[in-house]
C-alpha cells in the first residue's frame, strides 16, 4: 500500500493536472491512496471569501467569482466531451457556499473558515478525478470527511485515531486507487473541520498509519528537502536522508516542506516518507526514515517572517515568577499564538510569536491589564540547525539583532527586518 500526495503547486493549472496523470502512470497506481491539495493558491482565495463574508464586505461575490473563474478556466482547458458535467460538479460546491452563508447562524470565525475553505480541496479532487476518468485510470473518489474524524476544534482539529482508523479501513479498497482530499476532516456531528494550514501532508500520514502503508511520497515543486529556502538563500543543498527526529526538529522550528504533525504517526510505525519533485518522479528525492540524522551533514536554515517579539514585565518591577509565566502561557493558548522562542530574566519574560489567527490585539489588551508589555512586530526569526560561527556571522551582517540564543545544535536569531 502506497500513499501519494500532490500539493497545490503540483496541480496549480491544467498542465499540472495532466502531469499528475503522467506521474501516476510512471510510478504505478495500484494499491494507492492519492491525496490532493487545493489547486495553486486557492486556499488563499477561499480565505478571502471567508473574510468578506465574516466582515460583511461587499466583495464577497467578487471573490466567489474569482475562485469560480479560476477553476472554470482549468476545466475548459482539460475537457472537451465531459466539460459541462465537470463544470456542474464544481458548481455544486459554490452553491454549497451560498447555502451556508444564507442559513448560517454561527458567528465563530474558525467554524465559518472550515465550512467555506474546505470546498477548495473538494473542487480540486473532483477535477483531478474527472481527468483521471477521462484517461481511463480506474479509481474510487472518497470524501475524506467520511474517513478522518476529529474533535470540534475548528482550524486545528485533533484526530480521533480509533474512529478514524475504523472509517479509513471501511472506505478504502487497498487493492485499487483511491483519490481523496488533504487538509480537511469532520467532527462527530458531521461538520467539516480542518487540520491546520499545509495539513495535506498530515492527511497522507494519517492514511499511511491507519492502512500500515509501505511508504508515503509527497510530490512538490522542489527536488526534495533543501537545507534552506532557495527564495531566501543563493546556495542550497539537497538533503538525501533525514532521520525522523531531525525532521521533527526542523518542522518544529518552521521548515515548510514538512508539516509538523506529519512525521510522528509515520515514525510510530516506521513508515518512510519521500519528498520528490513532480517534474522528476523517478528520482529518489529526500528520504525521511530511520538512519542518519542528516546526510550530507550541513547547516540547515529556517526563516520565519512576520514575527512579533513581546517583552513582559511586572508593573511593580517584581520578579517574573512561575505563576506569571503560567498565566502568560494561558493567554498564549487562549488566543492561539504560536511561540517560537522564549527568553527570560529576573524581571522580564520575552517570547517571539506568530499571530496566525489575528488575535494579537486581544492578547495584548488582556496582558496590559496586569503587566507592562512592549513589543516589536514585522521581525524575522532565523533558526540554524548544525550551525557554525561563520553561519551566524552571515545572518547577522548589517542587521539589528534583538535576541540570539545558542544551544549545541541550534541557533535562533531574531532580527529587525
Amino acid at each position: 500500500m502506497k500513499i501519494v500526495k500532490f500539493g497545490g503547486a503540483s496541480v496549480k493549472d491544467a498542465e499540472g493536472v495532466k502531469n499528475l496523470t503522467k506521474v501516476l502512470e510512471t510510478i504505478g497506481y495500484q494499491n494507492t491512496v492519492l491525496v490532493i491539495s487545493a489547486m495553486g493558491k486557492m486556499t488563499n482565495a477561499f480565505e478571502k471569501i471567508v473574510n468578506a463574508y465574516y466582515n460583511k464586505n461587499d466583495e464577497f461575490q467578487k471573490h466567489i467569482a474569482i475562485a469560480k473563474e479560476f477553476h472554470d478556466n482549468i476545466i475548459n482547458e482539460l475537457f472537451v466531451q465531459n466539460k459541462e458535467k465537470v463544470l456542474a460538479s464544481i458548481q455544486f460546491y459554490f452553491d454549497e457556499i451560498h447555502d451556508f452563508v444564507e442559513n448560517n447562524k454561527i458567528t465563530d470565525y474558525d467554524f465559518i473558515y472550515d465550512q467555506i475553505v474546505s470546498n477548495a480541496e473538494m473542487i480540486s479532487s473532483k477535477i483531478c478525478s474527472a481527468f483521471l476518468n477521462e484517461n481511463n485510470i480506474i479509481h474510487h473518489w472518497v470524501d475524506v470527511r467520511e474517513c478522518i474524524k476529529t474533535d470540534k476544534v475548528y482550524r486545528r482539529a485533533r484526530v480521533d485515531w480509533q474512529e478514524t482508523e475504523k472509517q479509513i479501513k471501511r472506505q478504502i479498497n487497498k487493492s485499487k486507487l483511491s483519490i481523496t482530499q488533504g487538509f480537511i476532516a469532520s467532527e462527530k456531528d458531521g461538520k467539516t473541520t480542518t487540520l491546520g494550514r499545509e495539513g495535506s501532508d498530515y492527511t497522507a500520514a494519517i492514511f499511511a498509519y491507519c492502512l500500515e502503508a509501505k511508504e508515503v511520497s509527497i510530490f512538490k515543486d522542489v527536488q526534495g528537502v533543501l537545507n534552506a529556502d532557495p527564495r531566501e538563500f543563493d546556495k542550497t543543498v539537497l538533503l538525501n536522508q533525514i532521520s525522523y527526529k531531525e525532521a521533527i526538529e526542523m518542522a518544529f522550528f518552521g521548515a515548510t516542506v514538512i508539516h509538523p504533525k506529519t512525521l510522528q504517526p509515520l515514525q510510530r510505525k516506521g513508515i518512510p516518507l519521500y519528498v520528490k519533485s513532480f517534474k522528476d518522479p523517478l528520482k529518489k528525492g529526500t528520504s525521511i526514515s530511520k538512519g542518519l540524522d542528516i546526510e550530507p551533514k550541513t547547516p540547515c536554515f529556517i526563516v520565519k517572517k512576520n514575527q512579533i517579539l513581546i517583552s513582559i514585565s511586572d508593573k511593580e518591577f517584581n520578579f517574573v515568577m512561575e505563576d506569571d509565566i503560567s498565566e502568560i502561557f494561558d493567554y498564549l493558548h487562549q488566543f492561539k499564538l504560536k511561540v517560537n522562542l522564549i527568553q527570560n530574566s529576573a524581571i522580564s519574560f520575552s517570547v517571539c510569536i506568530e499571530d496566525n489567527f489575528n488575535n494579537f490585539d486581544k492578547f495584548f489588551q488582556a496582558l496590559c491589564k496586569k503587566y507592562k508589555v512592549m513589543y516589536n512586530n514585522n521581525l524575522t526569526l532565523y533558526t540554524i540547525r548544525h550551525f557554525a560561527d561563520i553561519d551566524l556571522s552571515e545572518i547577522e551582517k548589517n542587521k539589528e539583532v534583538l535576541i540570539k540564543q545558542l544551544s549545541r545544535e541550534t541557533a535562533q536569531i531574531v532580527i529587525k527586518s
